[in-house]
């Protein structure tokens, strides 16, 4: 697959180039293999989408709710039946595995599914009312125009849990993609497009950061929905906040994994490599650091050290392979410096190696690295959210300890709890301050159809995913009623 997309945006119904600076969206595991290029979107592009969903709201908004889930019905089915190939495409832009592409790919149309079915539930409440002949009514109401940005590790499966419940429930959208993954915001626009979605409802605009920042700062905007860096949402958030403009963003995370000294060995080696390793370790739900109690330490470490050996790395359109490279040169490069710092204060259990041999030397490889990192300076690998296959390690003498370290963060995304001890699972979920505990299984996961976010550094405004996703895309009116 060596074809070269021309990179255009989707406003008002009709894709076109746009009037911004030229990008360049290369292939990670070969950055000679150029994946799409193309003007990006410029303040001009920005305003004429931001005024396309403007004009495409009032109409949008009356459609029956039934019509507007038959669009993502369709989306989903366009999808799925491309699963294969727009996974392909996603492997190829992005780097994660093909495997993980495809499935994603799947995902998402699960996602968008679920949220057409979403919209026959009940979408308002019915109230008594103290004064006689009146009936108080809660009905809930799209929000207007929103502001959408998303990033790269995900480039399906976001879009959908964020866009999929907007168009729900009748708002329309203004949408920047990461400026990595240009070609699936394309086949993701384009499915909704084929599957009936009117014009203007759904603009596209790819860019770099100056679009999402025209989007943030358009004064039509009035919701704006984010996934990306601790830093960078509380910066929209703040500048949103001072205009009353609400804001959901899903951030950071430096998820642990807390391994017990009754856990199962075997299966929290093999999760724990899940959580860290797969993406690259490019997931906010990712396991960067594991906490494993000294009883079980060494045997522990040593399985986890075989393991993260045999992980095989390379162009992640290649069969079995399980760990591909980072995003661009910038990602591979603040990594391999956060591992070389860290040989002055931390011990490598698997050392990592600049991954320079073969016809993928050109590519954006770190592979997998484990550090168990000391008590007096765990250091930047414990603190930072890396964003690569890396994992911090420290062991612990009890559980109540493992559980004020797993805390020992200011993210509070994800969490995995490995013990067969009921008890101790209990105590967990009680315990330790995250959005998401697993027990017994990885870091790394969420479902389409129960609330996902965090606390702390990780998260700020309402929960995505779910029926936790009308909270944001839709406003309540409390009605008094009389006859």
């Amino acid at each position: 697959m060596t074809d070269t997309t021309l990179l255009q945006h989707l406003i008002d119904g009709r894709w076109v180039t746009g009037g911004g600076e030229e990008l360049v969206d290369v292939n990670p595991s070969r950055p000679s293999d150029i994946v799409a290029t193309g003007p990006g979107a410029d303040h001009a592009d920005v305003d004429r989408a931001v005024a396309a969903a403007r004009a495409a709201f009032a109409s949008w908004s009356r459609t029956p709710a039934r019509a507007r889930a038959a669009v993502l019905r369709g989306a989903a089915d366009i999808a799925a039946a491309h699963a294969e190939e727009w996974g392909a495409e996603l492997a190829r832009e992005e780097g994660k595995t093909l495997a993980e592409a495809v499935a994603e790919v799947a995902h998402g149309a699960n996602i968008l599914r679920y949220h057409a079915h979403d919209v026959e539930r009940p979408s308002g409440e019915v109230y008594e009312s103290p004064t006689r002949g009146e009936r108080i009514l809660v009905v809930r109401r799209p929000v207007g125009v929103i502001g959408a940005i998303t990033p790269f590790n995900f480039p399906f499966s976001i879009p959908a849990w964020k866009l999929a419940p907007a168009l729900a429930w009748g708002n329309t959208i203004v949408w920047k993609p990461a400026t990595f993954v240009p070609v699936l915001a394309m086949r993701f626009a384009q499915a909704l497009q084929q599957a009936g979605l009117p014009d203007g409802v759904l603009n596209l605009v790819n860019g770099t950061a100056a679009v999402g920042e025209a989007i943030v700062a358009h004064p039509d905007i009035d919701a704006v929905t984010f996934t990306g860096s601790t830093r960078v949402g509380r910066a929209i958030a703040a500048q949103l906040a001072a205009r009353g403009v609400p804001f959901q963003g899903e951030l950071g995370g430096k998820n642990a994994a807390l391994v017990l000294d009754d856990a199962d060995l075997e299966l929290a080696v093999e999760q724990v490599a899940v959580g860290a390793f797969r993406a690259a370790g490019q997931k906010c739900t990712a396991t960067s650091r594991v906490i494993v109690h000294e009883a079980v330490a060494d045997r522990f470490l040593a399985a986890l050290a075989e393991r993260t050996a045999a992980a095989r790395v390379g162009d992640a359109v290649a069969d079995g392979i399980e760990v591909g490279p980072l995003v661009d040169a910038a990602a591979r490069d603040r990594v391999n410096a956060a591992l070389e710092r860290a040989s002055g204060y931390a011990r490598p259990v698997v050392a990592p190696g600049p991954y320079r041999e073969g016809p993928l030397s050109e590519g954006f490889f770190v592979p997998p690295s484990v550090f168990e990192v000391p008590e007096s300076n765990p250091g930047e690998l414990w603190r930072e959210e890396l964003f690569g296959p890396v994992v911090a390690v420290r062991r612990v003498a009890s559980a109540a300890e493992g559980f004020r370290l797993v805390d020992d963060s200011d993210y509070g995304l994800s969490a995995a709890i490995f013990t067969t001890d009921l008890g101790r699972a209990l105590a967990a979920i009680e315990e330790v301050r995250v959005g998401v505990v697993h027990v017994n299984s990885a870091s790394a996961g969420a479902d389409l159809h129960v609330p996902f976010g965090g606390n702390r550094g990780s998260a700020l405004g309402p929960k995505e995913q779910g029926q936790a996703a009308r909270e944001f895309f839709t406003e309540t009116a409390t009605v008094y009623l009389r006859g």
